[in-house]
């Protein structure tokens, strides 16, 4: 596997996380009841996999080497959306952090995880078609040397093994579990702590 079919596999978790965050305002939007844990993991996915792992393999690695097949100006709006998704992304945790401290905060908390997913969805779409054309470019020497620097970085490997956890066990969010609902504080839990040991 390539560097832009590993992009694309991150691609796919995404697009799960992106059913999550859809499924969690439908709830909170009627009027229902979404576990604060549950919000907390989600925006930990979203801190710890789609921005630290995601976006910085692009950023650091896979745009350097496509730019240089002049697609800069698909590059360029790229890595404006990554910044925009980054101050999403802030906005959902402080107000997280807003309900966890006891505000009701759930409207804006909803609005801008709305607001993400409705980043990802047109982003991630937008990507997959600029992976096509940087296929057609890149040798497979280029696609092998950039998914071997991937896999030498361990902590993303472990970042997208804990976000992988962290979605299954959210997934009831889609009424695929329904029994389950109310259950996953543990899920976020998990999330918290195994990122906090991995920045010390």
């Amino acid at each position: 596997m390539g560097a832009t079919e590993a992009l694309r596999e991150d691609h796919r978790l995404a697009w799960r996380l992106e059913a999550l965050i859809v499924a969690c305002c439908e709830r909170l939007e009627a009027g229902g009841d979404v576990p604060l844990g549950d919000i907390e993991a989600i925006s930990g996915v979203i801190d710890g996999f789609m921005d630290a792992v995601h976006h910085a393999r692009e950023e650091n690695t896979y745009f350097a080497c496509v730019g240089a097949y002049g697609m800069a100006s698909e590059i360029r709006a790229f890595l404006i959306e990554h910044e925009f998704a980054r101050r999403v992304a802030a906005k959902v945790a402080r107000h997280a952090a807003r309900w966890r401290a006891g505000e009701d905060a759930r409207e804006p908390v909803c609005r801008f995880l709305r607001a993400y997913a409705t980043f990802l969805r047109d982003h991630m779409t937008k990507e997959e078609a600029f992976f096509d054309e940087a296929e057609e470019a890149l040798s497979a020497e280029e696609e092998a040397e950039m998914r071997d620097y991937f896999a030498a970085a361990g902590p993303d490997a472990a970042a997208a093994r804990r976000a992988e956890e962290a979605i299954a066990a959210l997934e009831r969010l889609r009424g695929d579990r329904p029994e389950a609902i109310g259950t996953a504080g543990s899920a976020a839990a998990r999330w918290t702590l195994r990122r906090a040991s991995s920045l010390a």
